[in-house]
């Protein structure tokens, strides 16, 4: 039986990451090839390419720093010539300063606006220009949050580019709907990984604390936005672009 991305290619930043691991084995296990972007030398990286190697794809890994434009075009065409044109673009990479407004220092400021939202439109542009060039239908997801619509002011420069990313999405999807181009945003809450799994880790108690805020009462796991993406992904899916697929087990209704 025909896996659902079989003959399929995904281009993902932040591939090495809790949320890009899960995604890069959801479309694996159905059939896709999968070139993994991030900033984590290639040592980093072997073990987790043999396991997705293991489910009988193709894997290529890149080291790269998505804030430099150049750096990453040079990824997109070092995976096309692995793996063919990138069909299905992720934009995953992402980092987060916990620190208020008059806190947060001008760097910290600046690097997390460019990876969060600059490195999102050098992958996005480049991978979709290369879909143009081949003629060929693609999808694109963009990692938000729903901290693009709801105020966090302990990570502010979090919530401003993921609410630029969102615009972004908007933007991208208006103009690739004619080529077939579909361009969405999912939209996580709390989910048990990267920055809130190391906090709840060291202290389970603050995990428990945020899951009794959410009112389904839990906590995202990794797999269930890697899940959702493929949804936005699936050759069924023709119409939905320029969305935003909110996933907060019910958070935003509450503020």
């Amino acid at each position: 039986m025909k896996k659902l991305f079989e003959g399929k290619t995904v281009i993902l930043s932040g591939g090495l990451g809790d949320i890009g691991r899960s995604v890069a084995r959801g479309f694996a296990r159905e059939g896709a090839n999968i070139g993994i972007g991030d900033i984590l030398p290639e040592p980093d990286a072997a073990a987790f390419l043999e396991e997705i190697k293991s489910l009988g794809v193709s894997c290529h890994y890149y080291q790269v720093d998505v804030t430099d434009a150049a750096a990453v075009q040079e990824w997109i065409l070092e995976a096309e010539k692995h793996l063919g044109v990138a069909h299905i673009i992720i934009a995953n990479a992402a980092t987060v300063t916990v620190a208020s407004i008059h806190s947060i220092t001008p760097e910290q400021w600046a690097r997390e606006l460019r990876v969060n939202l600059d490195g999102a439109f050098y992958l996005t542009q480049g991978a979709t220009a290369r879909l143009l060039h081949h003629g060929l239908p693609g999808r694109v997801v963009f990692v938000g949050s729903w901290a693009a619509h709801s105020v966090h002011a302990h990570i502010p420069a979090y919530s401003v580019s993921k609410a630029g990313l969102r615009m972004l999405c908007q933007c991208l999807a208006l103009e690739l709907a004619p080529h077939n181009i579909l361009v969405n945003e999912i939209a996580p809450g709390y989910v048990e990984a990267g920055l809130s799994a190391g906090i709840w880790n060291k202290n389970p108690g603050l995990k428990d604390v945020s899951r009794e805020k959410v009112p389904v009462k839990k906590i995202i796991s990794p797999q269930s936005v890697a899940w959702q993406i493929m949804q936005l992904c699936h050759p069924e899916n023709e119409h939905m672009t320029g969305s935003t697929v909110l996933m907060d087990g019910g958070l935003s209704l509450l503020s």
